[in-house]
């Protein structure tokens, strides 16, 4: 369903997820200035919340808004004109209204986290596969790889791990044919055009080719992740010695 009336953004749709849901599409593909509109559209569901609403989950490029119809229904009966709507017309309405807001009002620079890393080695197995697969040193992957500024467009696979766009096509590498069964936590890979952090411990086939010491899942703290969708992260390749360190000093 595409709601032109408030829609200043003809690419903008909303469509309903089952019968307690809404989910409101910027573009059908990983793009920065529909990331953007992903962030804006969140924080105004944090400081806006309407009647019946339970939580949102953002993605890539859309935002899904989870709400209780019989709220919803009970809050908002009629419309401006005395007509009966459904659940899912009145949220994708009010969704559409917070979208066409205007855009300095949603502005905000993004959080920057430099991350260090340990490229190659015990902390980076595959470090020489995705040189070699390029025709590239591992010196030249390392200084690839580290020069970028990574968008955190969302959060997701485990807890804590960070979808990152921004990844030179220099260095995108398919994943493993065969996935390892473990994957040490803080391992950073590459997964086609993305890369990626492991927060803990699990399963993985993307090719690892560093480790940071940096704990992005603490579930202790409050929220419990790390980086979250909209940081830019910058990675600082460190040496052995210095990861070892950050260890002994619990960073």
């Amino acid at each position: 369903m595409t709601n032109n009336k408030y829609n200043r953004q003809p690419d903008v749709t909303c469509h309903p997820l089952g019968d307690a849901a809404a989910t409101i599409e910027f573009a059908r593909r990983i793009d920065p200035a529909a990331h953007e509109q992903v962030r804006a559209l969140v924080r105004h569901l944090e400081e806006c919340r309407f009647p019946g609403m339970i939580e949102y989950v953002p993605s890539f490029s859309s935002v899904t808004v989870f709400y209780d119809p019989r709220e919803v229904k009970r809050q908002w009966q009629t419309d401006e004109n005395g007509e009966a709507r459904t659940a899912f017309q009145l949220v994708s309405e009010w969704l559409m209204r917070a979208v066409a807001a205007p855009a300095e009002a949603k502005r905000q620079a993004p959080r920057i986290v430099e991350v260090p890393v340990c490229y190659g080695g015990e902390y980076g197995p595959d470090l020489g596969y995705v040189a070699e697969s390029h025709g590239l040193t591992e010196k030249e992957v390392i200084q690839i790889h580290s020069a970028a500024a990574y968008t955190v467009y969302m959060i997701g696979f485990a807890p804590g791990f960070p979808y990152l766009g921004g990844m030179s096509e220099r260095i995108a590498t398919p994943r493993r044919s065969n996935p390892r069964l473990t994957i040490p936590a803080g391992s950073v890979g590459i997964g086609g055009q993305q890369t990626g952090i492991y927060p803990i411990e699990t399963p993985g086939g993307w090719q690892v080719i560093g480790r940071t010491p940096v704990r992005l899942f603490q579930p202790e703290k409050h929220p419990p992740s790390l980086l979250m969708a909209g940081d830019v992260i910058r990675f600082i390749p460190i040496t052995p010695e210095e990861y070892q360190a950050y260890e002994e000093e619990g960073q």
